[in-house]
């Protein structure tokens, strides 16, 4: 099958020149470049006699000290026909269980159990209840004041969502937060549908329970095919993006699946890993130009 490695710079910092592409295509003993975004982003087609990890040996020294991604993949079914997006740190720019903690003064320990358990070291869903529990009596306004006040969508976001939506493409946000985020979140970016953890609450205060099953590592997984049943779509047929251990079992379903700024112990095991690009990203993965971007 044949591979295509897409090179790809942040937006707002576009360092891929044409001589880096071209030191790229030569060190792999490339023909030909396809520029996708002048300095931002271009494919080069791998020769036939090279596997997926020589490439990625050959391109990895080239790469290590540059603002730039390298993702190595298969050029068929390149082009998806669903968008499968975590929220938090992913789809917007900030972990909304931690902006609520602030609100509480309790960011700090909130935080590093948010940072251990996104890297794996806690099971996400003890991890979930015991933060939760911190917010026992709290005015369940704060929610409003948080989007209000401390949400910022991440960049490229609605980008991605509004060009996939163009070209029939079904875009679902899945999260491990709460619904009272995500679906004021998913209709800022314009996502067909959401999927969420329900925080409890009762006479106007959180009670400091989330409601049961949680939506976790395997529920996002189990999300992706119950998504793919509904519209007739093989997981093949998905992009999935996202950056903690909660993520991996959905990137590992999807056909495509990127791990974007993600924790340490994610990117060790995604198999397409973005450290710089935004979320248009993923849109040149797919082989958008960027005359076809709606913006």
């Amino acid at each position: 099958m044949t591979l295509i490695a897409t090179l790809i710079a942040n937006p707002s910092n576009p360092a891929l020149t044409a001589t880096i592409a071209q030191a790229a295509a030569d060190a792999l003993g490339a023909s030909r470049t396809d520029w996708l975004a002048p300095g931002i982003a271009c494919d080069i087609a791998v020769p036939v006699s090279m596997n997926l990890d020589d490439a990625e040996a050959v391109l990895a020294p080239l790469f290590a000290n540059l603002q730039i991604d390298v993702a190595i993949h298969h050029a068929g079914q390149r082009r998806k026909r669903a968008l499968i997006a975590d929220m938090d740190s992913t789809m917007i720019d900030q972990e909304c269980i931690d902006e609520l903690a602030a609100m509480a003064g309790m960011r700090e320990p909130v935080s590093r159990i948010t940072a251990l358990s996104m890297n794996g070291e806690l099971d996400f869903e003890d991890a979930l209840r015991q933060r939760v529990a911190l917010f026992a009596g709290m005015q369940a306004s704060v929610v409003e004041t948080v989007l209000r006040q401390c949400i910022t969508l991440a960049s490229g976001g609605r980008e991605l969502v509004a060009t996939m939506r163009a070209q029939g493409a079904w875009t679902a946000l899945v999260s491990g937060g709460f619904t009272c985020f995500s679906g004021p979140v998913a209709a800022m970016l314009g996502f067909d549908e959401h999927r969420a953890n329900c925080l409890e609450e009762a006479g106007g205060k959180l009670c400091g329970t989330v409601c049961e099953p949680i939506l976790g590592r395997q529920a996002k997984a189990d999300a992706l095919l119950a998504i793919a049943s509904q519209h007739g779509l093989a997981a093949s047929d998905f992009i999935a993006v996202g950056d903690g251990a909660n993520d991996l079992a959905m990137l590992a379903l999807a056909g495509m699946g990127v791990a974007l700024h993600a924790k340490p112990a994610v990117a060790a095991q995604a198999r397409i890993k973005l450290n710089h690009g935004d979320l248009t990203a993923l849109l040149y993965l797919q082989g958008y130009h960027q005359s076809q971007i709606v913006t």
